[in-house]
């Protein structure tokens, strides 16, 4: 009961965003909600054992500067935090530091998943930091684009610090308890840079699926989902491939051709897509339903690459006749929209631009308008669709992307260059000069292309572990039985990397 419970809420997750309208705003966000509910599977076993895990994490809040770097501003976020003690061989075990990213955190990143399960066998006491304007940590001020100023990754950092210096007073710690920190995407980042820029307070880190290189056109993530999607070892085809791009090419010319009308009947849009803003939108929404399958394929309840390619190649027993490509993708439409009873589809621009302009806390957690910002003014990270490699519309341009910038936060397109490039110029991008650093990524997920994927000079030579066949954050989760053995190997070389950093910084105490 459980189990089908956990796939009916990842998928009705899945249909929300499809109601929002680009699902690749909020991809990171499924992630954590999909990860989330296995991980409560995970502490439900336990607890029937008679081992009710949750009691041991104590949740608290420290209250932050808004701007750390302007001494004459005195106004403060609340920053939620868990803790949890049940491993800690103190008073010198090491300390074992999980950065929330672009997503609310909850007691389950400090009670589950591969960084817990090496907390037990280190001793390590396991910590917690939500991330400034994300989830509970919010800005009293809401989110305003004039509040929003004080939202970015150097302003975080500087919380990791003081968060830092607060646990190391609550806790008595010294410089015999090494820190490590943990992170997944953009959090993955954040553990690096963590380590890169205060290697002082951070003796390593383990960066999973981390997007370290800002990249303002970022059309090399959907080349890697249509590699992925013919891809035979995890259920893709050259068929498969080839289906989505001539559905995709079938729904720009009805399009092209004057059909918007029949178009949004098929797709059950809410409102028909007129405007060329209403169609790059709806065939947004198409892709990223695509993409998202692509990015969470191994995440337990939602819908795998193999599953999608078997409807999109008419090889499903729902649909026996033979169909054109362009109804197998309504189908696949219609899949979702049927679990959900979800009435119709959101293609309206405008309708999509006022969500996003919202500045008050969502109540379901979610956070496009604070990343967005994010991408805006640090990353970019537009996964567009220009490329000849690209399976999807050629209407997926970086010009309708970026436009959001200037429209939601007045912020011009010609600046977002500079943004990234400062971004890359600060942190290393993709060749840092830091070590202790283990970077971790998998072959079928598409951020690993903006991520370290290759060892580098003798100074960090181990830096990078490349999991075939594996997507997005893939070893952060706890083991499971059906983790392929590529998986498993992965987490065996990170368990052997932060043993060895363990050991080598308890050397290092001995010596000094």
């Amino acid at each position: 009961m459980y189990l089908s419970t956990s796939r009916l809420i990842v998928i009705i997750c899945l249909l929300n965003y499809v109601c929002a309208g680009r699902l690749l705003w909020r991809s990171k966000e499924r992630v954590r909600r999909a990860r989330y509910h296995k991980a409560k599977q995970h502490l439900l076993r336990h607890a029937l054992t008679g081992h009710p895990l949750e009691s041991h994490a104590k949740d608290g809040v420290i209250h932050q500067e808004l701007d750390h770097f302007d001494s004459n501003r005195k106004d403060t976020f609340p920053q939620r935090f868990y803790v949890n003690e049940k491993y800690w061989e103190e008073p010198d075990g090491p300390i074992f530091l999980f950065i929330g990213g672009e997503a609310p955190i909850s007691e389950v990143d400090v009670l589950a998943g591969h960084h817990v399960d090496m907390a037990e066998e280190h001793g390590a006491l396991l910590v917690a930091l939500e991330h400034r304007f994300y989830g509970e940590s919010m800005n009293p001020g809401g989110l305003e684009t004039e509040d929003l100023a004080d939202l970015s990754s150097q302003q975080a950092l500087a919380d990791l610090v003081t968060f830092h210096r607060y646990i190391s007073d609550r806790f008595r710690l010294s410089d015999k308890n090494p820190w490590i920190t943990f992170g997944g995407s953009y959090g993955g980042s954040l553990a690096a840079w963590m380590r890169g820029k205060f290697p002082h307070l951070i003796y390593g880190a383990v960066a999973s699926s981390a997007p370290v290189e800002a990249k303002l056109d970022f059309s090399t993530y959907n080349k890697v989902v249509g590699l992925s999607l013919m891809d035979e070892e995890v259920g893709g085809s050259a068929k498969c491939v080839g289906d989505v791009w001539e559905a995709f090419a079938a729904v720009e010319a009805a399009l092209m051709g004057g059909n918007e009308t029949q178009v949004g009947k098929d797709f059950s849009c809410c409102d028909t897509p007129s405007s060329l803003d209403d169609q790059i939108e709806l065939l947004g929404s198409l892709a990223d339903l695509i993409a998202s399958t692509v990015e969470l394929n191994d995440i337990e309840g939602g819908m795998s690459i193999e599953e999608l390619c078997t409807l999109m190649t008419n090889q499903s027993e729902a649909y026996e006749e033979e169909t054109e490509a362009y109804d197998r993708l309504i189908n696949l439409m219609d899949v979702y929209r049927e679990v959900e009873d979800l009435p119709c589809l959101l293609s309206s621009h405008e309708d999509i631009l006022e969500a996003l302009r919202n500045a008050t806390e969502a109540e379901d957690g979610t956070s496009e308008r604070q990343w967005y910002y994010q991408m805006c003014t640090e990353f970019g990270f537009f996964q567009t669709c220009e490329d000849a490699s690209c399976p999807f519309s050629r209407m997926l341009t970086l010009r309708s992307d970026t436009e959001l910038c200037t429209e939601l936060f007045g912020i011009p397109q010609d600046r977002l260059p500079g943004h990234i490039a400062f971004t890359n110029m600060y942190y290393g991008g993709k060749d840092p000069e830091s070590h202790r650093i283990l970077y971790v990524n998998g072959q079928i997920d598409p951020w690993h292309e903006v991520s370290v994927t290759s060892n580098g000079t003798w100074l960090n030579r181990d830096r990078a572990i490349f999991i075939k066949g594996a997507s997005h954050c893939a070893d952060m989760q706890e083991e499971d039985k059906t983790d392929s053995a590529a998986l498993r190997q992965a987490r065996e070389a990170i368990e052997s990397h932060v043993a060895m950093w363990l050991k080598t910084a308890a050397w290092e105490k001995m010596m000094g």
